[in-house]
């Protein structure tokens, strides 16, 4: 049985994450310390004592996590059979199959959460989950919206799709769901359009990075959310990394295909359990745990 590492995205924050690592963990205190200097500020006061609010913003959220779950892994010596991440996990992903340094992940996790918030602050958008339809419908819903965007942004399980687009987009297609049947078509607290076309410039702004930085053979495969299938090839991984800012995360059906290919036990490593209850409602007869601490 193949072990599967996986690793959250944005909204898996919450105020103290990853404090009981720093203080009970030599190691650990150290990477917190080298990421407060290529930051350039002391994001481990914000995680250790900022509030709810203060984790909220993309431009924290995102390196905080991503510094949570890598360093956490860092400590558990993990050695997976395959790797996967939502979203922004991805990155995560990449440091522990050893595709990429810390550093330079760190680097580019911070120009991702600087681009997106830019993105964010020039086009007023949102998202929202949609709950109780097939995904089918919930396409054709975003498709028959032609004057503004909506489109499909992460396929995070069965019956579970979450939408994206400018505010005018998601409201229109969450009336429409709702007349389709849905259980719940409701906006998330965002304050942008994730995985969407609204994130082009976000997308430049992040290839431009990506294209500076060393991708290395990593030592086992990746499903990346852009393709849903494995990848050991380290050109491929940076072009479908840098797609997946304007592209649906296919966490559906990256999961499907690790099963396929042999993953028996899921582990998420981070912040939060969001992970593991969506690899449940995939698939419950795999093994699905976590750790966060």
């Amino acid at each position: 049985m193949k072990i599967a590492y996986i690793f959250p995205g944005q909204g898996s924050q919450f105020p103290g994450m990853a404090k009981s690592l720093y203080e009970r963990n030599k190691n650990a205190k150290v990477l917190f310390h080298k990421a407060n200097e290529i930051l350039g500020f002391e994001i481990t006061k914000i995680m250790f004592e900022g509030t709810a609010e203060d984790l909220k913003k993309t431009s924290i959220t995102q390196p905080a996590i991503f510094l949570h779950s890598v360093i956490l892994a860092k400590c558990l010596k993990l050695q997976p059979h395959m790797v996967a991440g939502h979203s922004l996990g991805e990155f995560s992903a990449l440091v522990v199959n050893g595709c990429l340094e810390f550093e330079d992940a760190l680097r580019l996790v911070q120009i991702r959460a600087n681009a997106m918030q830019k993105a964010c602050n020039q086009n007023p958008s949102t998202m929202a989950a949609i709950v109780g339809l097939e995904d089918k419908i919930v396409e054709e819903v975003c498709s028959s919206i032609r004057e503004t965007i909506v489109v499909p942004a992460n396929y995070n399980s069965p019956g579970q799709l979450v939408i994206s687009g400018t505010i005018e987009g998601v409201e229109k297609a969450i009336e429409l769901c709702k007349q389709k049947g849905a259980k719940i078509a409701k906006k998330l607290e965002v304050d942008g359009a994730f995985h969407s076309p609204l994130m082009e410039s976000a997308r430049m702004e992040l290839a431009e990075g990506i294209h500076k930085t060393l991708f290395q053979t990593p030592s086992c495969p990746i499903y990346q959310n852009y393709t849903a299938k494995p990848s050991t090839d380290a050109q491929e991984i940076k072009q479908n990394l840098i797609h997946q800012l304007t592209s649906p995360v296919l966490w559906t059906q990256s999961i499907l295909n690790m099963i396929q290919d042999g993953a028996g036990e899921f582990t998420e490593i981070g912040p939060g359990n969001v992970l593991q209850g969506l690899v449940k409602r995939i698939n419950k007869n795999v093994l699905v745990n976590g750790r966060s601490e």
